[in-house]
């Protein structure tokens, strides 16, 4: 498996990710709460290793599932936009047939997410397991290695892929000022049931208010949104 990170900058035709979010005035400024990174980064290493200890006895399921499902991997390797918009290996389990990166455009016309962002309910993309797993949110389940490795943090805004990313303005690039989270106030919120400006509010949200309380918060939220599967598909 190739696990090579932030290897590019989605920024870099605008002058870079600081040159670009400069142009909204108004945007939150960034403020570097050392101790507060210090402590969230120690907690994000403890509940990676917690997690990927604890998701070790579903493996063998899942990975037969998947596998018996549809042919292809049962890892699904993705270049998502974290931290100032660099790029990285975000990884999931597969729950989608071969090849359905290459008929997004097929399908453009069934989106229902505004915005940014590409949603449809009924994917015909999906596989039957790869439903189940998405609405319980267990796809997720190997960016607990992101975590581990630094790509992403526990509690922080969803990571896009770059070329949704390119749609940004630059108020909603400021979300990018925190590493991109595993959970977070949009997804405990209604995450497909809100609109994309209401998502870059939510994530904006988080970037002005974060703190190791409002974390708490998130994560509070978080298991009881994953149990009603609001959203999620």
């Amino acid at each position: 498996m190739n696990v090579q990170s932030r290897d590019e900058d989605v920024f870099a035709a605008h002058g870079g990710f600081e040159a670009f979010i400069a142009k909204d005035e108004d945007g939150p400024v960034p403020v570097n709460f050392r101790v507060y990174l210090l402590i969230k980064r120690a907690i994000d290493i403890v509940g990676a290793l917690v997690g990927l200890v604890l998701i070790l006895p579903l493996l063998p399921f899942l990975i037969l599932m998947i596998k018996l499902d549809s042919p292809g991997p049962i890892i699904f390797k993705q270049k998502r936009v974290g931290y100032l918009g660099r790029t990285f290996n975000c990884f999931k389990f597969r729950s989608m047939e071969m090849g359905a990166e290459d008929r997004k455009d097929e399908l453009s016309h069934l989106n229902e997410a505004s915005g940014a962002a590409f949603k449809i309910q009924e994917d015909p993309r999906i596989t039957g397991v790869g439903r189940f797993i998405r609405s319980s949110s267990l796809d997720e389940f190997p960016q607990l290695f992101n975590v581990f490795r630094g790509d992403m943090s526990i509690v922080g805004p969803r990571p896009q892929i770059p070329g949704e990313v390119a749609e940004y303005t630059p108020a909603q690039a400021r979300r990018l000022l925190v590493k991109p989270g595993l959970t977070c106030v949009w997804q405990v919120s209604g995450r497909s049931h809100l609109d994309f400006t209401e998502w870059m509010a939510l994530d904006l949200v988080y970037v002005r208010k974060r703190s190791l309380r409002f974390d708490l918060w998130v994560l509070s939220r978080t298991i009881p949104a994953v149990i009603e599967r609001k959203g999620a598909y």
